[in-house]
């Protein structure tokens, strides 16, 4: 790999600070019990209320630089907000928790928010240079329930879409039967938000294009999905792009490929087939707008920073699955509007392991982001070779000794 120049960045400085003092929850929030359907103790990770409060706080202390606004109501009618901060005129949007089991993310925008929005001269660089947009723990239901999927059944999809009363199916992501991760969607059933993406962003569901597959465009039936998309609509409508497009998501416990090395990351770029492909003919009217190679300078990004400190805490980052084909993610559906999309996955989720690791994984996400944001500001990310994406070590379902 060619080597980039090394700079100075808020990233690293609170990277440094973080390794020597313990990471929690503020004391502002009272740490509450929150009822949960498997072992692990999840009262480490903030509720919903102490987000709002925290984000409400947040705005004031920064004293305007972040601006926090609601931008939808989940299903159960909990608020989805939006945080934003800074004036530049390149955009990057940041989401959480659009699976309710995966909460790591939504800790690091809330401590990523109170640093950017500080009086600190590289905070001002950063927000001098980019508009970035946070969309912390964005499936609220699902994530009061600790569960993957949001809070809704097929009737309520009919009830807000008449027009699916001719439906063959229910979606094909909706869950109302059985044990998945723990949770027993028999009694609460569910959607994957995160299927429920269309490229087209004006499109009204249709009864033909259900119940769908996985390697198919969603619906935007879920109002989890909508607040997402018309927030993203309205950055296209003022700034004409959005930039970078980060997902924040939690996996299994996998292993470097080839090893016995468990995986503290694993990220992506790659979520649909290319246009300018034979095999992505199919998108083609995106071809114009699809950036793969940004998407891989990004990653590179990530991985370079993660490993940039002598005996790094972060090690074992890796590609996640590649060859996907999958325009109903958020991720798929925003790289074909032209965003370079990044694929965070830390290890576990709170059926594996609750809130264990939780100090690690939080930093762990904060550093990889502020790889993208810093090399952003000093230009060195437009500078890195994609190629270099397809040196970055693989990841695998099982070990190599294939024991556990």
């Amino acid at each position: 790999m060619k080597k980039k120049k090394v700079v100075k960045t808020l990233g690293a400085m609170v990277l440094c600070t973080s390794l020597l003092a313990p990471t929690f929850t503020p004391s502002v929030f009272a740490q509450e019990t929150t009822s949960h359907h498997h072992d692990y103790s999840i009262s480490g990770f903030m509720t919903h209320e102490q987000m709002a409060k925290r984000l409400k706080q947040i705005e004031r202390t920064s004293q305007g630089r972040v601006q926090v606004e609601v931008v939808g109501e989940s299903n159960r009618g909990r608020d989805i907000y939006m945080a934003r901060v800074g004036t530049g005129d390149r955009v990057v949007l940041i989401q959480s928790e659009i699976h309710g089991n995966e909460k790591t993310g939504t800790e690091a925008i809330m401590n990523m928010l109170q640093q950017l929005g500080n009086n600190s001269r590289q905070s001002q660089k950063i927000r001098d240079e980019l508009t970035i947009v946070f969309m912390p723990k964005m499936n609220p239901d699902g994530a009061e329930m600790d569960k993957r999927r949001n809070d809704m059944t097929w009737a309520e999809v009919v009830e807000a879409f008449p027009q699916l009363s001719n439906a063959s199916a229910p979606a094909w992501n909706y869950l109302d039967r059985g044990v998945s991760q723990s949770y027993n969607y028999a009694e609460n059933p569910g959607f994957d938000v995160n299927r429920d993406f269309n490229p087209n962003l004006n499109y009204v569901p249709q009864p033909e294009d259900f119940p769908g597959r996985s390697a198919a465009p969603g619906w935007f039936i879920t109002p989890e999905a909508q607040a997402s998309r018309d927030v993203y609509k309205g950055l296209l409508e003022e700034f004409g792009n959005v930039d970078v497009f980060v997902d924040l998501h939690h996996q299994g416990i996998y292993y470097v490929e080839g090893t016995d090395d468990r995986v503290t990351l694993s990220i992506s770029g790659q979520f649909v087939q290319d246009p300018n492909t034979e095999q992505g003919a199919k998108y083609q009217e995106y071809k114009e707008k699809y950036n793969y190679d940004f998407s891989r300078q990004l990653n590179v990004a990530i991985y370079d920073a993660l490993n940039s400190i002598g005996n790094s805490p972060f090690g074992n980052v890796t590609l996640y699955s590649q060859g996907l084909d999958l325009p109903g993610t958020a991720l798929g559906t925003y790289a074909l509007n032209g965003s370079g999309t990044v694929l965070f996955e830390v290890t576990g989720q709170t059926q594996n392991f609750g809130q264990k690791e939780r100090g690690k994984l939080v930093k762990a996400v904060e550093r990889g982001l502020y790889g993208i944001i810093d090399g952003m500001v000093d230009g060195s990310v437009y500078e890195i070779d994609p190629e270099e994406y397809e040196n970055i070590p693989l990841t695998s379902r099982w070990p190599a000794s294939g024991s556990f």
